[in-house]
C-alpha cells in the first residue's frame, strides 16, 4: 500500500513540478519582458501613468505583454508536455503493434514509478500473449497431426483390404488395426470434447455426498483388464472417506491418473494408491515403478497433448492429464507431481475443506 501510494505520488509530484515549472518561466519571462520594454521606454511604471493624457500606451503595452506571455507559456507548456507524453506515445505505438500481432514488442520506461510499472505489466502481458498464441499454434498442430494419424491409418488399411490375394491372416491383422485406431480416435474425440465442456465450466453442480473410497475402488476394477495385462500389482490403503462432489467428474481424476500410471510402468511393477482424511484436507496418491520424468517434462506434464520424452512416449493423446488438473482445479483442490527419471513418479492430489 505504501509502495503504490508512493507511485501515485510521484506522478503528482511530476505533473506539479511541471506545472510549476512552465509558471516560473513564464512569469521570469514576463519579469525580463517587462524589465526590456521600460529600459526601451516602451512602457514605463513611474507615476506618470496615473496621468489622463498617458492612459492609452501602458494599456497599449500590458496588453502586447499579455499576448507575449500567453505565446510564451503555451509554447513552453506545448514543449514540455510533448516530452512528459512521449512514454505514453511510445505505448500506443507499441499497443497498436500489438493488435497487428506483434508479441515481441518490449516497452522501456523508466524514471516515473506508475509509467515504469505500466511498461512492466505490458511487457508481461506480450509475454503471455506470445506464450499462448505458441500453445495454440502447437496445439492446433498437435490436434491435427492426432487426428489425422488414425484417420491416414484407417484409409490405408482400407485400402489394402480391397485386395483380393490377402490372406485370411493378413486381412483379419488389418481388420484388428483398423478397429484399434477406430477406438484410438473415439477416445480422442472423447477426451477432447469432455475437456472442452470442462474448460468452460466454471461451477461445479449436482454435488452429492459419495464414498470417496469406494469410487476408488471400482475405477480400480474398471481398469483391471489394462493393469492385469502387464502383470501389475495393485497396492491399496484407502481409508473410509464421504466426499461431497459430483461423483462421474470427479471418477475422470482416478481414471486418468491410474490410466497414466499403468501405462508408464514396467510389466510386474507395482502401482500403490493411498487415501487418507485429515480434518482440513482429504490426500489421494498414487506412486509407479515407471520410467518417471525429468524436471523439463515436469514442468510441462500438465499442458494439452504433451507427452514428454519421445524415447518414452507411450500410446495415448496427451489429454487425460490436462482434463485431471482443470477438475481438480474446479474442485479447489491441488495435484503435486514427484518425480525422477527411472525412479517413477508419485502423483498427489489434495482437496480442502470438503466435509462429508
Amino acid at each position: 500500500m505504501i509502495q503504490r501510494f508512493k507511485k501515485r505520488l510521484s506522478l503528482t509530484i511530476t505533473l506539479v513540478l511541471l506545472v510549476f515549472g512552465v509558471l516560473v518561466t513564464t512569469f521570469i519571462s514576463i519579469l525580463l519582458i517587462a524589465i526590456l520594454l521600460h529600459y526601451l521606454g516602451v512602457i514605463t511604471f513611474s507615476e506618470s501613468q496615473n496621468q489622463p493624457g498617458n492612459e492609452e500606451s501602458p494599456l497599449l503595452g500590458l496588453f502586447n505583454l499579455f499576448i507575449i506571455c500567453i505565446a510564451i507559456g503555451t509554447s513552453l507548456t506545448a514543449f514540455l508536455s510533448k516530452k512528459a507524453l512521449n512514454p505514453i506515445r511510445k505505448v500506443i505505438a507499441s499497443i497498436h503493434q500489438v493488435a497487428a500481432g506483434d508479441f515481441s514488442v518490449k516497452v522501456d520506461i523508466k524514471g516515473i514509478g506508475e509509467l515504469e510499472e505500466l511498461s512492466e505489466s505490458f511487457n508481461k502481458m506480450t509475454q503471455e500473449l506470445a506464450s499462448i498464441e505458441t500453445l495454440r499454434s502447437d496445439f492446433i498442430n498437435n490436434f491435427s497431426h492426432e487426428f489425422k494419424t488414425p484417420i491416414m491409418s484407417i484409409r490405408g488399411f482400407a485400402k489394402l483390404l480391397q485386395e483380393n490375394d490377402l490372406t485370411e491372416e493378413e486381412r483379419q491383422e488389418y481388420l484388428d488395426i483398423i478397429v484399434a485406431e477406430s477406438e484410438r480416435l473415439a477416445t480422442l474425440s472423447s477426451n477432447v470434447l469432455t475437456l472442452a465442456k470442462y474448460e468452460n465450466l466454471e461451477i461445479v453442480v449436482d454435488q452429492a455426498p459419495f464414498r470417496l473410497d469406494e469410487q476408488i475402488r471400482r475405477t480400480i476394477i474398471l481398469m483391471e483388464p489394462k493393469w492385469s495385462v502387464k502383470d501389475l500389482n495393485v497396492n491399496l490403503d484407502l481409508e473410509e472417506v464421504t466426499f461431497v462432489g459430483n461423483e462421474e467428474f470427479i471418477q475422470q481424476i482416478w481414471i486418468n491418473l491410474l490410466d497414466n500410471a499403468i501405462k508408464f510402468s514396467y510389466p510386474g511393477g507395482s502401482i500403490d494408491i493411498r487415501l487418507t482424511k485429515s480434518d482440513n484436507e482429504i490426500r489421494f496418491m498414487i506412486q509407479d515403478e515407471g520410467v518417471g520424468m525429468d524436471e523439463a517434462t515436469i514442468a510441462h506434464i500438465f499442458d494439452k497433448f504433451f507427452q514428454g520424452d519421445a524415447s518414452h512416449a507411450k500410446k495415448g493423446n496427451g489429454l487425460g492429464l490436462s482434463l485431471v488438473k482443470r477438475i481438480v482445479d474446479l474442485c479447489g483442490g491441488e495435484i503435486i507431481v514427484q518425480s525422477e527419471l527411472g525412479s517413477g513418479s508419485i502423483f498427489t492430489v489434495l482437496f480442502y475443506s470438503k466435509k462429508g
